[in-house]
């Protein structure tokens, strides 16, 4: 296996994180209306060069594997929605900004939305220069990359640094760009941010649904 910076989901098994990519953890920050606001993200631990994440969801030291995936029953079989982010998606707005959106892999982070409003109710407003900043400010945060925005019709995105997020109570968050290979040797579309099962509950899997949150997952 190369040392290259990549995740691989081995087959039954764990992802294997490898080319010393840092393992960190984001917290959401969240206002006294419980609506998440931004993240708060703690020192990344001793980048390895290669480190095993669990994705059963069972692990008793998690984020990492501790070999219990062999001990129990799961189903870790890989449905990864099929086509790429830009044919899945839909448009909304059609402003000097568009939000773009594919549901199938929102993880329900819920920064897309407080108790004023949403992106999708901006989407048709983005001409005015406060609601098209507070759009872009919540898209920027949504860790799946499920929404995303254009400007004049080029996709921006947020400037993140290589790593491995653990969410508690969730998914693995992957920023930067890391290539995240199938166990079976096929890519899933490389993005700059992507959301990861870790609770083994995912019907998208290997990547997050938001299945964490009506399985309880803890962790």
């Amino acid at each position: 296996m190369s040392d290259e910076q990549q995740i691989t989901v081995i087959e039954g098994g764990p992802y294997m994180v490898t080319g010393s990519v840092p393992v960190t953890v984001k917290t959401p920050v969240v206002s006294e209306h419980g609506e998440p606001l931004t993240w708060k993200t703690s020192p990344p631990q001793e980048a390895k060069a290669r480190v095993a994440l669990c994705r059963c969801g069972a692990s008793s030291k998690k984020p990492y594997c501790d070999g219990t995936h062999g001990k129990i029953e799961w189903d870790g079989t890989e449905s990864a929605p099929d086509g790429t982010y830009a044919e899945r998606s839909k448009q909304y707005g059609d402003g000097v900004m568009e939000v773009i959106d594919d549901r199938g892999i929102c993880m329900h982070a819920g920064f897309c939305g407080n108790e004023v409003t949403n992106v999708w109710k901006m989407a048709d407003k983005t001409d005015d220069t406060q609601i098209r900043a507070q759009a872009m400010a919540m898209i920027e945060r949504c860790p799946s990359g499920a929404l995303t925005y254009r400007i004049d019709g080029e996709t921006i995105e947020p400037d993140l640094p290589v790593s491995v997020a653990v969410v508690p109570d969730g998914p693995l968050w992957v920023n930067g760009g890391v290539p995240v290979q199938s166990a079976d040797g096929s890519s899933i579309e490389t993005r700059n941010r992507v959301t990861l099962c870790r609770c083994g509950q995912s019907s998208q899997k290997p990547l997050c649904d938001g299945s964490h949150s009506d399985a309880g997952f803890s962790g």
